[in-house]
C-alpha cells in the first residue's frame, strides 16, 4: 500500500508526484495488489479528473483533540495505468485553496491536526475495506507517523498488526519550514503514543524530529531524493538495525524498490 502526499496528475509534478504516479503502477506490473492513498486537496478538481465518493467508506468520524471530523472516501481512476486513487476528503482540513500553503506562503497552523487526520482515515479505510496491506510505504512528511501509528496504535489490530512499513526520505525541508504547534506531541499520546515512544521529537515537532520518528518505527527506510538534510544522513548512519536502500536513480528505482520490499517483508526487525 502507498501512503503519497502527492500524485501528478492531480497535483503538479514534483520528485514525489511522479514517484506517487508511476511507483505504485510498476510494482503492479510486477505482480503485486496494490492500493494508493493521498489527501483530496482543495486543488484538485473533482469534475475534471472524475472523483466520485465511495458511500460505503464514507460516514465515520475520526476524534483529534476532542474534535469529530468526518471522513470521506473518494476515489479515482487513472486510466492509462488501470490504477485506482483513493482520496481522503474532509472540510475542515482539505478544501482549501492551497495544499500546504496559503496564499502568502505561509504553512497552514493545522498541518499537524491534517497529518493525524489523513494517516488515520487511511488506516481506518484500510479496515473497511476488509483488505490487510503486507507492507505501506510512504511518501512525503504528511505521512511521517505512519510508521508509528502502526507500530503502537494499531499494535494489536488484527487488520494491520503483521504490516510493516517503509519510509521514503525526500528533501522536504524545502517544503517544511514551519515546526508544528506544541501540543502536536500531546494529541499523539491520546491516540496512543508514550512519552519513550515520543523522545526524538522537539517542543514543537519540525521537519528533522519528525522524519527521525518515521526512521525509528519504519521497518525499512529508502532515501528518496539524492540530497537530503545533512543532519538526517548523519542520523540513518546511527541506524544499523534496518533495511536501509540508498539513493536510486529514475531509471533504476522501480526494480529496486521491488527487490528491497521483499527485503524488508522477510526481515525480523518488526
Amino acid at each position: 500500500m502507498f501512503i503519497t502526499q502527492e500524485i501528478t496528475p492531480y497535483l503538479p509534478e514534483s520528485e514525489k508526484a511522479v514517484i506517487g504516479r508511476h511507483l505504485p503502477q510498476g510494482i503492479q506490473e510486477r505482480g503485486r495488489e496494490i492500493r494508493t492513498f493521498m489527501p483530496k486537496f482543495g486543488t484538485i478538481n473533482e469534475r475534471r479528473n472524475q472523483l466520485h465518493e465511495v458511500i460505503r467508506l464514507s460516514g465515520m468520524n475520526l476524534i483529534i483533540d476532542d474534535t469529530d471530523h468526518p471522513l470521506i472516501i473518494k476515489v479515482a481512476s487513472i486510466q492509462s495505468a488501470r490504477m485506482q486513487v483513493y482520496f481522503i476528503d474532509n472540510e475542515d482540513f482539505f478544501h482549501r485553496k492551497a495544499a500546504i500553503c496559503d496564499s502568502s506562503g505561509r504553512e497552514y497552523e493545522d498541518n499537524d491536526e491534517r497529518s493525524i487526520f489523513y494517516v488515520r482515515g487511511v488506516l481506518e479505510t484500510i479496515k473497511k475495506l476488509r483488505w490487510i496491506p503486507d507492507l505501506i510505504h510512504c511518501h512525503g512528511w504528511m505521512s511521517a507517523i505512519t510508521p508509528l501509528y502502526i507500530n503502537r496504535m494499531y499494535a494489536d489490530d488484527p487488520c494491520l498488526k503483521d504490516t510493516k512499513t517503509i519510509y521514503s526520505i525526500y528533501a522536504d525541508n524545502d517544503e517544511f519550514n514551519t515546526p508544528f504547534r506544541s501540543n502536536f506531541i500531546d494529541k499523539l499520546k491520546m491516540d496512543g503514543a508514550s512519552d519513550e515512544d515520543l523522545t526524538c521529537l522537539n517542543e514543537n515537532a519540525d521537519y528533522l524530529s519528525l522524519t527521525k520518528l518515521a526512521i525509528n518505527f519504519a521497518d525499512g527506510i529508502i532515501q528518496g531524493s539524492k540530497e537530503i538534510h545533512p543532519e538526517i544522513q548523519d542520523y540513518l548512519s546511527t541506524v544499523n538495525d534496518k533495511p536501509f536502500l540508498s539513493y536510486q536513480s529514475p531509471d533504476v528505482y522501480m526494480d529496486s524498490f521491488n527487490n528491497f520490499y521483499d527485503i524488508v517483508l522477510a526481515s525480523n526487525c518488526k
